[in-house]
């Protein structure tokens, strides 16, 4: 019997579209996927300009990982923001995680980025988490 290849038990980010409405707003979706078959998809709406972008595309990912682990933990983005570092834009989440009976705790995550910073703030949420999914998604 072979054992499971652990990359192959984490979820994996499918999917992102920002679409900037013409009233002001934007919408994001992110989709996930695990497993290769499994998908999770979630979206978000916020304000059009570089800080509601990034929070609109950190909060699809957090809903996206919701669905996922279907109320088994709570996720809550407490900030985003990008800063210039390395000569390139470091995109920085973070994130209250609340589980069974736990009052909770902050992860943080990061993701470089050259110039699409609304998907990097999505794949940030998900290195934020995906330490912590991995064994719950396995276990499921």
């Amino acid at each position: 019997m072979s054992e499971p290849n652990p990359l192959s038990e984490r979820l994996r980010f499918a999917e992102f579209t920002l679409d900037r409405l013409a009233n002001g707003r934007c919408r994001a979706r992110v989709g996930l996927t695990w497993k290769g078959s499994e998908q999770f998809s979630g979206a978000s709406e916020g304000l059009a300009s570089q800080a509601g972008e990034l929070r609109c595309a950190a909060q699809a990912c957090v809903n996206a990982l919701g669905e996922a682990v279907q109320g088994g933990l709570g996720f809550e983005l407490l900030g985003v923001k990008a800063v210039r570092a390395f000569d390139a834009t470091v995109v920085i989440v973070s994130l209250l995680v609340q589980g069974e009976g736990s009052s909770g705790h902050r992860v943080v995550g990061s993701y470089l980025t050259d110039n699409d910073t609304a998907r990097g703030a999505a794949l940030a949420v998900l290195n934020a988490t995906n330490r912590i999914l991995g064994n719950r998604l396995f276990m499921r």
